[in-house]
């Protein structure tokens, strides 16, 4: 082992030997303003030098002993060494510079010569200040003596104590010791090194025995180790032994025995101590069986801050105080006695001031004191010295001397002096200078005249004033504007001039006078103060809490006064950093706004947003929580391992600022799917550690993810792998289905086990089965697939199943009983009292009778309807139309069947089905609807077209949906879509009709026209067509003047006589040459009123406006309402029917269509 040597414990000569530099600041300190303005004379005073102790490491270049002083006229230097005087001005091998005490010591070699103890004197022609004494050290580097060390024989069981004496050096000392070859000699109760560096054995073993048994002394600060000649131990065990003849050999057998101490000798030790030095006290006994070491504290119990090191044998308290003084006990013992030992502890202080002199500036004819007062422990002594001589070399003149304190009387410039009081004690010495000034001086005003004070209001200012003179000034303030001084109530003049204003308000705003004044003369200054409206933050930053990676942004913003609007500064910082001059990444400062780019965890605190103007700031704070998904957990370890459960523990990571909800727990097993990692269970996010039922015979391995508000995080690393035994199945397969998919037998499926779930080897089912109700004994089979057949079963009879699984380990749990049906036949029977009721033109209801469940064979499906179109009521010949099929599935006894034709014949037949299929038809029933409202007339135009008169030809509606008993026209005149005439109404009673010539309209206007068919159910909607009457005695009006004339009608006659002629010519020659198309369909009735006509052409097609503004189909508004026979099956909710797979219709429709009726009316209306 290493051994610390303490400092200050064993070598005190070395307790100050690493203090720094000194820098004296007792001076009294002329300001540099009063120097600029007077040449003023001043005491020297010390300002630096070397510490107390300047150690010569070898491998340093040169030592500078300092000493630097300031004073007017600038001081001189002098030295001692030793109590003699000294000059390292004449001595060459120095280096020194000019107007500085400092001299270098060159390392050289010589340096021997230049050790000793110095002290600098720097005067001028007022007085002397010294310096502390310096040691200037110039250590040897240690040696071990050169010596034979005989070998040490003994016995074993017998103490060893082998001696270091390690040599002197500068500390720390660290003592090991080693083998030749460098082993440690290990160290135990029995064996262990003292602080004096000795190697202790409490008693000797065999093993003890070795010949290189060396002692290594490491002085670190000076690079050195050096070894003492290495020592050998002999550790023998002899025994009496008798033999034959005279021959008798000695023998000393081990020998148990109470405790001694063989560090520190005595039974008490008297130990002086230095405040804040490590205490360090020691007991090593010696004694078979090894004694053990116990402290304790006379009359106390130990200090909490006493430790026990070194296998119980050293008793330590750092930095000991007052408090820690004391008897201290070791007591050694074994089990035949015990030793004691004493330490008395004292500690003690180094001198210290309780009241260091201090310099003073006093005026000719005062009384001066100058007070010393030191302690310490021993108490120190104090002695007096002016400009560095004792006070018995210098005249007393009016001075007197006290017990801590001299007194000048009536002090004049020639008592002027640097004093020094110096306090000592065996612990340390301590120095102090005090510059005693006696002289008269005027007031001088140090600070600047005209200063401009910016204040804020409700804050508080301080106007300095402050005055250098001798004796001092009386100092007093007043406004400009006010004769009287400035005092009282938010006024206060200081003792050093300055005056404070609290609670600063815009009266306070003005110009202010200081006045100083003394014996010897004044002095005055002005000084202007301005007060401001404070900075306040308006809009301050708000905490925000973002994901990782996306950007934060905070907003501030500030008010300030008028006058520094153009002259504010608004800051962002982060940990005291500036954001707005860094050039940190991420962050992006812009009018006010800070964004924080790309967010890491990096980037959380908080921060603050500063607005700063020249006489205040203000700031607001925000704090920025960065959000993520939680660490993975560490440290995933499997415990208590019983079977198939096993307890997982973890430790959770970082949750990122978003508490954990939960942990999921998952595993991976190597045999069937490998690799795949699969939920096993979720904890709550306060729990770590979960006990887990695993599957038998599988090989495990486990991993936690943990969740918070953010998402989940990433899985934690895979724990060990653990196979857990084989075991019986902990289930039965589930979701048994029992099906017949035909008469006679009875098909059995059911949901495998998952492989994860067999537990073991050898996994098989037993299927049990029994006529349900019978109490009769189970059939049973053992399966490996997860179905089974049942053959030879009655039709459609219920059935009791189990199913059980098994494997090598055993039987799963007893398994429920399940009701199922063995396999369905077709229903033998039609449902009875088939009945329609109508219940519109297109709508009805069929309502049956049940089929009774022996029948059935087998499960109700539901009903199937069929029915046939026969034939419109229009007609006489029936035809048998399309089929069409609904499907109603459940137990029902009625339906609505929607969408059929009105006045219409059908046929309609109703079975029932189940899972096997549909059973007969009933026996056909016919049924009629009942008239509807018919549709569109199949063609409506205006043919012939006259000034006011307008021809209208139509044809019957293709679906009549009944009896037609005529027509209702309406027209209305549509020249303008913004003014639109009357809608006007002609009601035509022959069904016959299929033209209407319409007189009495207005020339040259456009007319929109509607035409309604009826029925005895109503009227139905509208077809529309739109045309233009003809203008005064214009040509176009064929119709109005030529097309009456007789020579008129002849042409038109020729002209188609021979316009027949010329295409049965044509059809001709085409059959000879092959196939000729020609349109089917001729119209019969050409208008020619819709051909355009000018006075410069005749018969010329000419696409203008008589084109129909809209389509020829319109819906007719007004008073009539054409009723709506669409009937669909949306209208009925209660029904459920379904298409069958040809696409006939099955299902219910939803939704009930308003229905709409037609009243004819004669008289004329018009729309609004």
């Amino acid at each position: 082992m290493w051994l610390p040597w303490r400092m200050g414990v064993t070598f005190p000569l070395w307790v100050s030997l690493l203090t720094s530099c000194r820098y004296l600041s007792n001076a009294l300190d002329i300001p540099l303003e009063v120097l600029n303005h007077i040449n003023m004379e001043q005491l020297p005073s010390i300002t630096e030098q070397s510490p107390a102790s300047l150690i010569a490491f070898p491998f340093d270049e040169n030592f500078a002993v300092k000493c630097e002083a300031t004073g007017n006229p600038q001081p001189e230097f002098k030295w001692t060494k030793n109590g003699q005087d000294f000059d390292p001005y004449q001595d060459l091998r120095l280096v020194t510079e000019e107007n500085s005490g400092t001299f270098v010591i060159p390392n050289n070699g010589n340096l021997t010569e230049f050790q000793g103890t110095y002290r600098c004197y720097a005067f001028n022609k007022l007085g002397t200040a010294m310096s502390e004494e310096i040691e200037f050290i110039v250590p040897n580097v240690p040696k071990f003596p050169k010596e034979k060390i005989e070998p040490l024989k003994v016995e074993e069981g017998e103490p060893v104590i082998l001696e270091c004496n390690p040599p002197k050096g500068i500390p720390p000392l660290q003592i090991y010791w080693m083998t030749i070859g460098l082993r440690h000699i290990e160290q135990d109760e029995r064996v262990s090194v003292g602080l004096n560096g000795n190697l202790y054995f409490s008693n000797a073993v065999r093993t003890d025995s070795r010949r290189d048994y060396c002692c290594f002394a490491a002085f670190p600060r000076i690079r050195t180790i050096v070894q003492k000649t290495a020592m050998s131990v002999l550790v023998t065990n002899t025994k009496s032994v008798s033999g034959t003849g005279s021959s008798r050999g000695t023998a000393n057998s081990i020998l148990k025995r109470k405790p001694s101490l063989m560090s520190p000798p005595g039974d008490q030790t008297y130990t002086y101590l230095v405040r804040g030095q490590e205490m360090l006290l020691e007991c090593i006994a010696e004694g078979f069986p090894t004694p053990t070491v116990e402290w304790s504290r006379v009359a106390h119990s130990l200090p909490g801050r006493a430790a026990v090191e070194n296998h119980g044998k050293v008793l330590t308290i750092e930095e000991v105080q007052q408090e820690d003084e004391g008897t201290y006990l070791c007591r050694a013992t074994n089990a035949h006695g015990e030793a004691e030992h004493y330490f008395h502890v004292t500690v003690e202080e180094p001198p210290k001031w309780e009241e260091e002199p201090k310099s003073q500036l006093n005026m000719i004819g005062a009384d001066v004191t100058v007070r010393c007062v030191a302690s310490g422990n021993p108490a120190p002594t104090v002695a007096w010295m002016v400009n560095g001589h004792p006070l018995s070399a210098v005249p007393a003149g009016s001075r007197k001397v006290y017990d801590d304190r001299i007194v000048i009387h009536n002090a004049q410039a020639h008592d002027s002096a640097v004093y020094q009081c110096e306090a000592s004690n065996r612990h340390g010495t301590i120095l102090a200078n005090a510059n005693i000034m006696i002289m008269n001086l005027p007031p001088l005003i140090l600070t600047k005249d005209g200063i401009r004070y910016l204040a804020v209001e409700q804050s508080q200012v301080a106007m300095r004033c402050e005055v250098f003179s001798s004796p001092p000034s009386t100092v007093t303030w007043s406004r400009v504007d006010s004769a009287g001084s400035v005092e009282g109530g938010r006024f206060t003049a200081h003792v050093d001039g300055t005056l404070e204003i609290r609670n600063v308000g815009r009266e306070d705003e003005g110009e202010f006078s200081c006045f100083a004044q003394n014996t010897e003369g004044k002095s005055a200054i002005t000084a202007t103060l301005e007060v401001k409206a404070p900075t306040r933050i308006v809009d301050p930053p708000l905490d925000l809490r973002i994901l990782v990676g996306t950007t934060a942004r905070f907003s501030c913003h500030a008010e300030v006064d008028p006058s520094f609007s153009q002259d504010y500064e608004l800051i962002w910082e982060k940990d005291g950093v500036a954001l707005n001059e860094s050039e940190m990444a991420g962050y992006f400062v812009d009018n006010g706004m800070l964004q924080v780019v790309n967010v890491s965890f990096q980037h959380q605190g908080v921060f603050t947003c500063r607005a700063r103007t020249l006489v205040d700031h203000d700031t607001a704070e925000a704090r920025l929580t960065v959000l993520d998904v939680p660490e993975a957990p560490v440290d995933v370890a499997l415990a208590e391992r019983r079977d198939r459960t096993v307890k997982l523990k973890w430790i959770p990571g970082d949750d990122h600022n978003s508490t954990t909800t939960e942990f999921i727990i998952e595993g991976e097993e190597s045999q069937w799917e490998p690799g795949r990692w699969k939920e096993l269970l979720r904890v709550p996010g306060n729990h770590h550690s979960s006990l887990l039922k695993l599957h038998g015979n599988v090989d495990y391995s486990l991993r936690v993810s943990a969740v918070n508000e953010v998402g989940k995080g990433r899985p934690s690393k895979a724990s060990e792998r653990y196979r857990t035994p084989a075991s019986a199945p902990d289930k039965n397969p589930e979701n048994i289905k029992i099906e017949g998919h035909l008469p006679h037998e009875m098909d059995i499926n059911w949901e495998p086990l998952p492989p994860i779930e067999h537990n073991g080897p050898g996994l098989e089912y037993r299927v049990s089965y029994r006529l349900h109700g019978t109490g009769e004994d189970w059939h049973t089979h053992m399966v490996k697939r997860h179905s089974f057949v049942v053959k030879n079963t009655p039709t459609f009879v219920p059935y009791e199943v189990r199913i059980q699984a098994r494997n090598h380990a055993g039987w799963a749990p007893e398994p429920r009983t399940v009701i199922g049906y063995s396999g369905e036949d077709f229903p033998s029977a039609a449902p009875d009292d088939v009945a329609v009721e109508v219940m519109n033109n297109t709508l009805v209801k069929v309502s049956w009778s049940h089929v009774h469940k022996d029948k059935l064979h087998g499960h109700l499906g539901g009903y199937t309807m069929n029915w046939w179109h026969l034939r419109s009521l229009l007609d006489t010949k029936k035809t048998h139309g399309d089929k069409h099929t609904v499907v109603f599935p459940g137990d029902r006894n009625h339906a609505h069947i929607p969408g059929l034709r009105p006045f219409s014949e059908y046929s309609l037949s109703v079975s029932a089905f189940n899972g096997r299929g549909n059973g007969p038809d009933s026996h056909p029933l016919t049924f009629k609807t009942p008239e509807g409202v018919p549709d569109q007339a199949e063609m409506f135009r205006a043919t012939d077209i006259q000034k006011h008169a307008v021809m209208l030809t139509w044809s019957p509606p293709v679906e009549a949906n009944g009896v037609l008993i005529g027509y209702i026209l309406q027209y209305q005149l549509i020249n303008s879509t913004e003014d639109v005439g009357p809608l006007l109404s002609v009601n035509i009673d022959s069904a016959a009709t299929s033209q209407w010539l319409l007189q009495d309209l207005e020339a040259v206007s456009r007319y929109r026209f509607y035409l309604h068919c009826c029925t005895r159910a109503g009227c139905g909607p509208a077809a529309s067509e739109e045309a233009t009457t003809g203008p005064e005695a214009r040509l176009a009006s064929i119709h109005g003047s030529i097309s009456n004339q007789g020579w008129f009608i002849g042409l038109m006659c020729s002209v188609a006589l021979l316009t027949l002629v010329m295409l049965v010519a044509c059809f001709v020659n085409r059959n000879k040459g092959g196939k000729y198309s020609v349109k089917e369909k001729e119209d019969l009735h050409p208008d020619v009123e819709s051909q355009g006509m000018n006075d410069d052409t005749f018969c010329e097609y000419s696409d203008n406006d008589e084109k129909p503004l809209r389509g020829s189909q319109h819906t007719l508004t007004g008073d009539m309402k054409g009723g709506d026979s669409g009937d669909s099956m949306v209208d009925y909710g209660d029904e459920d029917a379904h298409f069958n797979e040809d696409g006939s219709f099955i299902g219910e429709y939803a939704g009930r269509k308003e229905r709409s009726s037609v009243e004819i009316k004669g008289t004329s209306q018009s729309t609004a």
